[in-house]
C-alpha cells in the first residue's frame, strides 16, 4: 500500500511477535496511536531522504554538441605546391642552350616571391558551424565510472538503456550528520 501502511504492518507484526495479549485489540484505525506513528515516522523518512545528497557512481550519455568555432588557421605549404604547373616550364629552359641560367633566375626568384607563403602564408578560413544551421553533426559521450570507450557501447534511449547505463546511491559517508 506503501510507506506508511508498511509501518503499521511492522508495528502490528512486532506486537504479535511480542505476544501483545489479543491481536484484535490492536487499533490501527485513522486517528490512533499507531496509525498516527506511522504518519510520523513516514514524515521523518521523507524528510530524510530530502535531505540527503545522492551521488551518480555510474553514468553513461551522449554528449551531442551545439557549436563548433574554430578561428582562421595558418597553413604551411610546400614549395612544390607553389611552383606547380610552373615546373616544366623550368625544366624546359634548362635543356635549351644557355637557358640553364635563366631557369635559375626563375628558380631563385619563386623561391624569394613564395617563401613567405611557406610556413603560415596561407590561412583556412574560419570554421564556424551549428547543430541548428545543419551544418554540424557531431556526438561524443560522458561517462562517470567506466569509460565505454565509444559511445556504440552503451544505449540509453530508452528505460531500460538508462536503467543499465546510469546509477545513482546514497552514500552512508554523506548521510552521517543527517543520522
Amino acid at each position: 500500500m506503501g510507506l506508511k501502511q508498511d509501518l503499521i504492518d511492522g508495528v502490528v507484526k512486532a506486537a504479535r511477535e511480542t505476544g501483545f495479549p489479543d491481536e484484535r485489540d490492536i487499533d490501527t484505525s485513522p486517528g490512533s496511536t499507531i496509525e498516527r506513528n506511522a504518519e510520523y515516522m513516514k514524515e521523518a523518512i521523507v524528510d530524510f531522504l530530502t535531505k540527503c545528497e545522492f551521488r551518480i557512481t555510474q553514468l553513461n550519455a551522449p554528449v551531442v554538441l551545439e557549436d563548433f568555432k574554430i578561428p582562421r588557421q595558418g597553413v604551411d605549404l610546400e614549395p612544390k605546391t607553389l611552383v606547380g604547373d610552373k615546373a616544366p616550364i623550368i625544366d624546359a629552359f634548362k635543356i635549351i642552350p644557355g637557358g640553364g641560367a635563366a631557369a635559375d633566375a626563375i628558380q631563385n626568384t619563386l623561391r624569394k616571391v613564395t617563401k613567405p607563403l611557406l610556413r603560415g602564408g596561407a590561412f583556412l578560413p574560419n570554421i564556424d558551424v551549428e547543430k541548428d544551421g545543419g551544418g554540424l553533426n557531431s556526438t561524443g559521450y560522458v561517462y562517470i565510472g567506466t569509460n565505454p570507450d565509444s559511445q556504440d557501447t552503451f544505449d540509453v534511449d530508452d528505460e531500460s538503456g538508462q536503467r543499465q547505463f546510469t546509477t545513482v546511491k546514497l552514500i552512508r559517508d554523506d548521510i552521517e550528520d543527517l543520522l
